[in-house]
């Protein structure tokens, strides 16, 4: 899934969501390097500030915000090697005589760019954390303006990578699809692709840190994000001051294990829309009660799959797999619920064949082209995030495995069509470069994570899971809200956590069980 999040107007927040339909997932290991294993490596030089890459057209941008670059290791078991680029960004702290330090944000994807995050946060923060810390983002690794990378493919979209079976259930066509697409990143991409993974990225940071000149990092990642900081904190324990994860991957599940997730996660969100859309019935006709809607979606998703419907005005049809990848971008955030009722009525006109003025202008937002930054590979998201999802661990290379689990999973799970447990070009990539990073409950108690008890995207199962897994190295926030985020999303004990642990350090004493927010 993508999107800058909390920025711009409500119109600017859809077309980031439809842009980018693909959540959380993937992990990675650590070979023998010097920086994690064998002692730091050489000081990093100090970063010359100034403007910043261009972004795409519409991101909004704080005119403080400057930008440099950090010269890394491609591989970090040849640091004298062949070095790459990683693009920097700074919001200054507005009281330097109250400045903490540093606090990296990274918003996810996997494979979203960040230099702008700063700006997307800094409206929602108290003075007291905009005093305390220089708000730092980043474009990881390969993505954005970090030396990107392309796989040169066709539909750049993120969502066409999402493996929906055929609408009976065959995945013959999905086989054919991932191994195509793993031999076409093979081939454009070249063997340079397998260095781009969560732990060279939290490797990266580390060399941020020093080219900072800072003896810790405060850290804030989302989504995809918040693997990404488990890793860093797990190799660079000693170097991490005050991280939140928000939105959380469990580090036992990357990747697969994470995609699993996903139907029993859309089960648990779904209502939230249906209940939305049935208080509507009159004006949207998709049933009087939550229970009905889910028959009628259910019913047209499996229409579409059978015969897409074309878009009047674009050289598109809606299929099932489209409408079901729309669903679960516009579940991200609560303020696009009623946005995507309007989206299913609208897709049921379509289907119907009469399609009203105010259908159309929903279905123009939702095949919107989204724009991209300049000088970036219109794949580049799609490109890391397999470089990601496949490179961080190994997946199954058993295809029929893949055709047994689907069938189960679209019995199990009918909402997501067997879509989590399909098959993926990570089922012909080749063999990561390393293990997934250990990540245990061993360290520093330095950790908040922010949890929704109906998340889709990283489901409430896989926050429990991380919280497990870090023991008493962290502090659990659980709120019973929707969507993909916590913080500055109606839980006045969730924010006050949060901003009280960047202010002081202090973590809850135990775990909070957040109820103060509106449902959604």
């Amino acid at each position: 899934m993508h999107k800058i999040r909390r920025s711009g107007s409500r119109g600017h927040r859809l077309a980031a969501a439809l842009a980018v339909t693909a959540v959380t997932v993937l992990g990675v290991a650590a070979c023998d390097s010097a920086d994690d294993e064998d002692g730091p490596a050489a000081a990093a030089p100090a970063l010359a500030w100034g403007p910043c890459p261009a972004p795409a057209a519409g991101t909004p941008r704080d005119p403080r915000l400057t930008c440099a670059k950090v010269k890394v290791p491609l591989d970090y078991g040849h640091p004298d090697g062949t070095s790459i680029e990683v693009a920097v960004s700074r919001l200054a702290s507005t009281d330097t005589a109250k400045r903490h330090g540093v606090l990296l944000l990274n918003p996810g994807g996997p494979a979203l760019p960040g230099l702008d995050t700063p700006s997307a946060m800094a409206p929602t923060l108290p003075k007291s954390v905009l005093d305390g810390y220089d708000l730092i983002g980043f474009d990881p690794r390969g993505v954005g303006t970090s030396t990107p990378q392309s796989c040169g493919l066709q539909n750049p979209s993120v969502a066409a990578l999402f493996p929906y079976p055929a609408a009976d259930g065959s995945i013959d066509a999905n086989v054919q699809a991932a191994r195509a697409t793993a031999q076409q990143c093979a081939s454009k991409a070249g063997d340079n692709l397998r260095y781009f993974t969560t732990a060279n990225t939290a490797r990266d940071l580390d060399r941020v840190r020093e080219a900072l000149g800072e003896a810790k990092i405060s850290y804030w990642g989302q989504s995809y994000g918040t693997y990404l900081g488990t890793v860093y904190s797990s190799l660079f324990a000693d170097k991490t001051d005050r991280m939140i994860l928000e939105g959380n991957v469990d580090p036992t599940h990357v990747w697969a294990g994470e995609a699993e997730s996903w139907g029993k996660g859309m089960a648990e969100r779904f209502p939230d829309v249906a209940a939305v859309a049935a208080a509507q019935n009159a004006a949207l006709g998709l049933g009087a009660t939550a229970d009905e809607v889910t028959r009628t979606y259910l019913a047209l998703a499996d229409r579409l799959d059978h015969t897409p419907a074309p878009v009047p005005g674009t050289p598109q049809a809606l299929s099932g797999a489209m409408l079901r990848g729309v669903t679960y971008a516009l579940l991200i955030h609560n303020n696009t619920v009623p946005v995507l009722a309007q989206v299913w009525k609208a897709a049921a006109d379509l289907a119907d064949g009469h399609v009203t003025d105010a259908d159309g202008k929903v279905l123009q937002q939702v095949f919107a082209d989204a724009p991209a930054a300049p000088g970036v590979p219109a794949d580049n998201q799609a490109t890391m995030f397999l470089a990601l999802t496949c490179g961080d661990a190994e997946w199954s290379h058993d295809v029929g495995s893949y055709a047994r689990a689907t069938a189960a999973d679209r019995k199990a799970w009918p909402l997501t069509a067997g879509m989590p447990s399909n098959i993926w070009p990570c089922a012909f990539w080749p063999q990561p470069i390393e293990k997934p990073v250990a990540v245990s409950g061993k360290g520093p108690r330095t950790t908040l994570i922010l949890q929704n008890r109906r998340d889709h995207a990283t489901p409430w199962d896989s926050g429990v899971g991380l919280r497990h897994v870090l023991g008493d190295r962290a502090a659990f926030v659980g709120v019973g809200n929707g969507g993909h985020y916590v913080y500055h999303e109606g839980s006045a004990c969730a924010d006050n956590a949060t901003v009280t642990f960047l202010d002081s350090g202090r973590l809850p004493e135990k775990d909070l069980d957040c109820t103060d927010v509106a449902q959604h």
